[in-house]
């Protein structure tokens, strides 16, 4: 292993950055060389890849987002999309490559690895919804900005007695919404993984309003067959029922933009260094992440082949908390 290249690739996620830092000064110091790929696996295939040396890398772990730049690539989920990204990394001589981002990016990792290159992942995606790592680059931030968007809707909901349906990042998995519904207080939490029906999320505003409460919160994750498009809608038909007059805040990509949290940034500095220090031992076709507060390492074939668990237990918390 004498030359190796970095790539982020998916949604961006706060912590990206410092991941790419660890990446690049911890091969150095083997006296490897680095290349950073740009935009990608769509970079990757174009052969747009770039020297980096540890100047390149200064500086840049407090910011959000990704100096390389990240895309999604539909090609490169062909045979001959990563045939052709196979022949970019033998032209630059690349011995080997760290893939930080998500499942999509880590099940094209998978592909590659299983066509003979040796390929190391780093868990990375708001959505901690990536199968070996408990909890993935850039998820306490997105948590943290969320929980602040939250604790601010609170003052001027109290102030006019006010509930606010506010839907959160996630894609398919209600990681986001659960946590950050338990840690705002929320009067409910709507997730894919449970089927909701939203008159009983109509009695429980109801509930709160007879209670005497000032404001209602409603978490709803944006992969829940009731977003908050679908929700507000039915909300209006009951409004008279709910007591509070209803505004839904759709939070979207603000949890991205974030610069990264202590966390986030001691985070990817540890999956990024290891998974050069994986490469240097010959392994490979792995994933690097957080398992009981500890960086390990497991197979990209079952990263790809498994869904991790959320842990519903927390949602019949809320239910107790929120009465």
């Amino acid at each position: 292993m004498r030359r190796i290249a970095v790539l982020t690739s998916g949604g961006d996620a706060p912590g990206m950055n410092a991941a790419i830092r660890a990446v690049t000064r911890t091969a150095l110091a083997k006296g490897w060389e680095v290349y950073g790929v740009r935009q990608g696996y769509a970079g990757l295939m174009a052969g747009n890849f770039v020297p980096l040396g540890a100047r390149d890398v200064s500086s840049i772990m407090q910011h959000g987002g990704t100096i390389l730049g990240t895309a999604r690539s539909s090609e490169f989920k062909t045979e001959a999309g990563r045939c052709k990204a196979l022949h970019a990394l033998g032209s630059f001589g690349i011995d080997g490559l760290v893939v930080i981002g998500g499942n999509g990016s880590q099940t094209g990792a998978y592909h590659l690895s299983q066509m003979g290159f040796p390929v190391v992942g780093v868990a990375s995606t708001i959505d901690n919804d990536l199968y070996g790592s408990d909890i993935t680059i850039g998820v306490d931030t997105a948590l943290n900005i969320a929980l602040e968007s939250i604790d601010r809707l609170k003052v001027t909901a109290t102030s006019l007695e006010r509930a606010f349906l506010v839907e959160v990042m996630g894609r398919d998995c209600g990681y986001l919404a659960l946590m950050v519904g338990i840690a705002g207080g929320a009067e409910a939490i709507v997730i894919p993984e449970v089927e909701t029906n939203p008159d009983e999320v109509v009695r429980l505003l109801s509930e709160a309003y007879r209670r005497g409460k000032s404001h209602a919160i409603v978490v709803v994750a944006e992969g829940a067959k009731y977003n908050a498009e679908a929700l507000a809608a039915h909300f209006r038909e009951h409004q008279g029922e709910i007591g509070f007059e209803l505004r839904v805040t759709i939070l979207g990509h603000v949890q991205r933009g974030g610069n990264p949290g202590a966390f986030d940034r001691l985070l990817a500095t540890w999956l990024g260094a290891e998974a050069v220090e994986a490469l240097a031992r010959g392994e490979h076709g792995v994933l690097v992440g957080q398992i009981k507060g500890e960086v390990r390492t497991t197979p990209l074939a079952e990263v790809v082949a498994n869904r991790k668990p959320l842990d519903l237990s927390l949602l019949r918390l809320n239910d107790v908390l929120a009465r």
